[in-house]
Formats: structure tokens, sequence, C-alpha cells
């Protein structure tokens, strides 16, 4: 019985509030559920200042509606009485409108009008100018976000799951200030109602105390507008409290905790302007007449206040300077003592040879961004990059080898240098001390900063200061750390040459790996049917196209059926990849809804044709003219895939597949192609482009 109650509990009291329209309620109730209205509307005012974020108040735009209806079914309830009982409307509407009034009908009059228009012109119109602003501005900066995510994924910091929550919580920021945007529409309405409802109040009120019940029109007067004024302003409270409720949760965006917290934290890291403050309002003691003690009380305090917040900003005595120079003599210092270390060790020959092994992965540096790097000085590299080789190995089934880090005196103070088998495939350059802003599509503003382009993305970016990092989230940039871009950037160069990495003695590992899980499958697959140098290239092209390698056994279970019929590695791969359809459907899929680039038919047949077996194996004969024309259009298509943030995929049929990927990959090495059996029955497919034969 408690649980029915509880879940029905907000349906039955949505019914009772579009009851009280029509059902005549006696003064008493009255007077109790004005009474609640007004605690209502304070809690909700007292939660929009506690919460960090909107979202934690997230049913606010159905409460809002709630509360205007039961707000006005008051209104009407109070109105009938107001009309049929001569004025008397209970207790509550009687004791503030007899409070406010003073025995003044035009004092009150006025104080009513005056709260009506400052919630009306004032905190509602505000409020909804902000509920479109901030609903544009999320709607807009819904893609950066998306892009921040999944450069955060990539990168290893969050995992699937958290990445899975963050895209669930942008969505319900967008649906929320959507809703926000119309909710303020029912506040800015209720408040022309309440004018209305104060108007028919007063007039018919006279009319029906001068027309039925023979009063003088000064008694009609006291007596109406005590109740009018009462009535107006029992329901202009909670109402104000409403609008203002609105207004905070709107402008709620930036903040990082309770308002209470933040006024507090962000005026107390101003000291200054306290102590500026409590001068100037000293100050008013000279001008003439002006009062005497209240200034000298107000900025003693100020001063006072400031003073005492700007002693831990004095540096104690006996600390080391942390000035740049002295921060560069001793770096130099260390380089020294290195250099004299590194010629000791050298003296032996034989550590020379440690010099000439190539490392699988190198990131080199500049000294200025050792922080990031010495875990000593909260440097946090080396945990994120853990972070994502733990993530990779369970997306992928690959291990990472280990990432050797080392600082260059080579380099620029704030580049870095990513090295594949000693060899360098890419360079960035980040800035420690500030943020990368990623620009929009359609900023809502400009702001300053340093103009560059992101590396891993090539997205245009500005580095920003850290003060206009709130200014630029809300004009709709996404804004990084300099740690996040240098990651994202290393792992983006690492998936694209994973394949790589995959050596032979990994590719052992893997086999003993899978041995825990089916001894008698490796036993019969490895080396009898398949041997390992022939399962690495398997492994390599499944690796190069981004296919996880994770279920070993499917893998070798494919290999040990298809070897009954063929030797050839690109068609075991081909096999591999259908029994591998609901990996890789996961792994592309967004929503059940796949979108693709289709090759025509005679297209098809062109390249069916063109075919050719050589000493290497099977490969394309097309002319030129056909190969322009494909990778023409393929750029046109490709595109389209950017407006949707999704890689771009091509289809095609599954006896092509591979070779079509082979000739396209040279223009194009960031693009997949699937074909129809790779893709599991229940998803949808929807073609956004198609690729003709141009000849």
């Amino acid at each position: 019985m408690k649980k029915l109650l509880t879940n029905n509990v907000v349906a039955v009291f949505v019914v009772i509030v579009v009851l009280l329209l029509v059902i005549p309620l006696p003064t008493a109730l009255l007077d109790t559920m004005l009474l609640v209205n007004i605690g209502i509307s304070l809690m909700i005012l007292m939660i929009t200042m506690y919460i960090a974020e909107a979202l934690e108040f997230s049913i606010f735009p159905s409460l809002l509606l709630i509360t205007t209806i039961y707000r006005l079914s008051l209104n009407i309830s109070s109105t009938r009485l107001i009309l049929t009982q001569g004025g008397d409307a209970g207790k509550v509407i009687k004791t503030i409108g007899t409070f406010v009034l003073q025995g003044n009908v035009v004092v009150g009059i006025i104080i009513f009008l005056i709260i009506v228009l400052v919630q009306f012109l004032v905190i509602t119109k505000g409020a909804e100018r902000v509920s479109e602003v901030a609903a544009r501005f999320t709607l807009d900066a819904m893609p950066g976000k998306q892009m921040a995510i999944d450069a955060d994924l990539s990168s290893g910091l969050i995992n699937e799951q958290q990445a899975r929550e963050r895209r669930s919580k942008i969505q319900r920021e967008a649906d929320f200030y959507g809703a926000m945007d119309g909710a303020t529409k029912i506040v800015k309405g209720d408040a022309i109602m309440s004018i209305i409802i104060t108007m028919i109040n007063f007039v018919a009120g006279i009319v029906i105390g001068l027309v039925q019940g023979g009063m003088s029109f000064g008694e009609v007067v006291n007596q109406y507008s005590i109740a009018t004024i009462g009535d107006g302003l029992v329901s202009q409270i909670p109402a104000l409290l409403i609008s203002t409720a609105t207004g905070m949760i709107v402008t709620r965006s930036v903040s990082e905790g309770s308002l209470s917290n933040d006024v507090l934290k962000q005026f107390s890291a101003q000291p200054r302007v306290l102590i500026m403050a409590g001068s100037v309002i000293m100050a008013v003691l000279f001008l003439p007449g002006g009062p005497k003690v209240q200034p000298v009380l107000l900025g003693a305090i100020l001063i006072f206040c400031g003073l005492r917040l700007r002693v831990p900003e004095d540096k104690p005595e006996g600390l080391p300077d942390d000035s740049f120079e002295s921060q560069e003599a001793r770096l130099q210092q260390q380089i020294e003592e290195e250099t004299l270390d590194e010629n000791s060790y050298f003296k032996n020959v034989d550590n020379i040879y440690s010099l000439i092994n190539v490392e699988p992965i190198e990131l080199e540096f500049g000294y200025s961004l050792i922080p990031m790097v010495d875990e000593s000085s909260g440097g946090n590299l080396i945990n994120r990059i853990v972070i994502f080789r733990r993530q990779y190995a369970q997306e992928m089934g690959f291990v990472i080898p280990a990432i050797r880090l080392r600082d260059s005196s080579i380099l620029n103070a704030n580049q870095y240098v990513i090295k594949i088998k000693g060899e360098q495939v890419a360079m960035g350059e980040i800035l420690i001390d500030y943020y990368l802003a990623l620009e929009p599509q359609d900023p809502a503003g400009e702001i300053d900063g340093i103009d560059t382009v992101e590396p891993a993305y090539g997205i245009p970016s500005k580095w920003i200061i850290p003060e206009n990092r709130d200014l630029a989230e809300m004009y709709g940039y996404t804004v990084i750390d300099p740690l996040s871009v240098m990651l994202t950037h290393l792992s983006e160069i690492i998936k694209q040459y994973v394949h790589e990495l995959l050596s032979r003695a990994e590719v052992q590992q893997l086999v003993e790996n899978a041995k825990k899980v089916s001894p008698e499958l490796i036993e019969e697959a490895v080396p009898n049917i398949i041997s390992y140098g022939s399962l690495q290239k398997i492994l390599y092209n499944l690796l190069k196209e981004g296919i996880p390698i994770k279920d070993m056994v499917t893998i070798l279970e494919s290999i040990v059926e298809s070897s009954a019929t063929t030797k050839d590695i690109d068609i075991i791969t081909e096999n591999i990849r259908v029994a591998l359809k609901r990996t890789i459907t996961r792994k592309f899929c967004e929503a059940g809804t796949l979108r693709v680039v289709t090759l025509d038919a005679e297209l098809e047949k062109v390249i069916l044709s063109g075919m050719t077996r050589g000493e290497q194996g099977i490969y394309l004969a097309l002319s030129p003219n056909i190969i322009q024309g494909v990778v023409t259009q393929l750029s046109e298509n490709i595109q389209k895939f950017k407006d949707l943030s999704q890689t771009p995929i091509v289809l095609t049929s599954h006896v092509i597949r591979v070779y079509f990927y082979r000739l396209i990959e040279q223009f194009f090495p960031n693009i997949y192609v699937l074909s129809f059996n790779e893709i599991a029955n229940n998803v949808q497919i929807q073609a956004i482009g198609n690729i003709e034969l141009r000849q």
C-alpha cells in the first residue's frame, strides 16, 4: 500500500489541482493550501541555491508547470470566495492584505503593482532570455562535447561506461534546457494572469458590493481592496519565489558547488576588492550631512576581512625562490650532472649497444613539459597512459608495448615528438599554462587566444588563458587541458600504427593466453594448421583495419575451418571478419543504425572484372580515370560523415571488400571498408551516399 501511494502521489496531486478549478473550497482549507503553496515555492528556491548543477534538479520544468496550475487553481478558488462571500476569502488573504494596505488603498495597490512588474519585467523576462540562450548554446556545443568524450575515451581517461554516462548527461542537459526554454513561457503567462485576476476581483467586487451588498462606495473599496490585494500578494509571493528559482537554475551552468560555497570561494579569492570597497564606503564620511556610524562600521568590516584573506598569499620565509630564472638555473645544473653521469656510463664499450636498440613507441618532449611527466611534481601522464593501455587491451585484445618517455634538449621547450620503432611519425606543440579551445562550427562569440590546430584531429583551435575557460565554454568551444591534448594525440597515433607493433613474441603470448581457455583448439591449430608467422599476418590485417582480436578462440576456430579449403591469407582473414560480425557491428554501429556509403552495382562489376592475380596475390587493375572518379566521389561523401561526427564507412560486397580497401587506403587511411556479410541482421543500414562508375 505504501509503495502504491508513493508511486502515484504526484499523479493524484495533479488531479486534485485540476479539480480545484471547478470545486468550491471552504476558507479554512483554502488557508491551508495557500500556506502549502508558499512552503513548496520556498523549498524549490532553496533547492536551486544548494545544487551544484542544473541536472540535480531535472524535474524542475515539470514542477514549474504543476506549481503554476496549483497557484492558478487557488487564485480561482479565492476569486470565487471573494465575489460570493462579500470579500471574505480566509484569514491568510485578509491578514496579508491588511498588513500591506496599512489603511491606505492607493499605497497597497502601488506595492502590489511594483511586485508584479518586478517579477514580470525583471526576473521572468531575464530568466526567459537566459533559458533561450542556454538552450541554444547547449545544442550548439553538443558536437564538441561528444568529440571531447571520444578524445577522453581514446586517451584512456575514461572507460566505455563512463563515456556512455557522459553522453547521456549531455543529452539530458540539452533536453533540460530545451524544456526550460518552454517552461519560462509558463511563468510569463502566470504573471500576466495574476494582474488580470486582480483587476477582475477589484472591479467585480466593487460592482457586486454596490449593487447586491447595499454598502457605500467607501466601505466597498475598503473591504474588497483588502481581499483583492491580499489575494494578489498571496499568489505573487510564491510566483516571485518560483520565478527567482527559474532564473537561479538556468544561470548555474558554470558553478562548481552550491551557491553559498561559490560566493564565499570567489569573493574570498579577491581580497583586494574587499579592501577597495571598504575604503570607498568609508569615504562617505567626508560627504556633508552623510551618516557617520554606518560607513565606519561597514568599511572597517570589509577592510578587516580583506586583510585577513591576504595573509595566506604572503610567502613564508625560508622557502626557495620559484622564479623562472632560478628554475632555469636548477634545470641547467641537473642537465650538466646527467651529462657527466652519461659520459662515465658509456666508457664501458658494452653499454653502447643499448644505444642501437629500437623502442616500439617513444615520446620525447621539451623541458617545459617535464612537469607533466614527473610524478614527484604532480605529473599524471604515466597514470593516464596506464589507463589507456588497459582500456585498449580490453577493447581490442592487444596489449600496447611499454612507451619510452624521455626529455630532449633538441626539441623546443613546448614541443613533443612521437616515434614508432625509432622513427618520428608525429610532432605537436602545447602550452602547459594554457587550455586548448576547439572552435565550433558557429561560435556564439569570439575569444582571445593563440590560433593553432588540434594535433590529433586537425580541428582549428585556440590556446586560451585559464581565466577565459568558462567564457569559451559559454560560447560553444570545447576546452581541453594540455595533458589531454598530448595524450589524445599519442593514443590516436598508436591506434593508427598498432598493427606495426604486433611482434612474433606478442602473437605467441596471445596464443598462450587463449590456451588457458581452449587448450584442445590451440593444440590442433598452432602450429599444426597455421604457423605463427601466418597467424601474425592475419592479426596484422585485422588490427590494421581496426578489428578487435580479443576473441582469439573464434579467430582460431575460423582459421581451422577455412584452412580446409584454402591457404590464402586474405580469404582466411575475410572469413574471420564474417565470424566476428557481432564484434564489428558493435564497434561501428550507433543506436541500431549504420550510416555508410555504398558502391554502385556497375562499379562493383568493373572492380570484380579488374581483379588480377600476380606473384604477390590478387590486385586491382583499374584505369586511372575510374580510380580518379572513385577518389573524387569519396572525398565528397567523407564531408557528410564529418557533419555527422562519424567515422567514414564504405559498404561493399564480400568478394571485393579487401581489394577495394587496399585501393583507397593510400588516399584515405582513416576510412573503414565493410562488407554486407560482416553486419548483423538486426542493424538498419542507412546509405548517405553512393559511388558511381565514372570513366
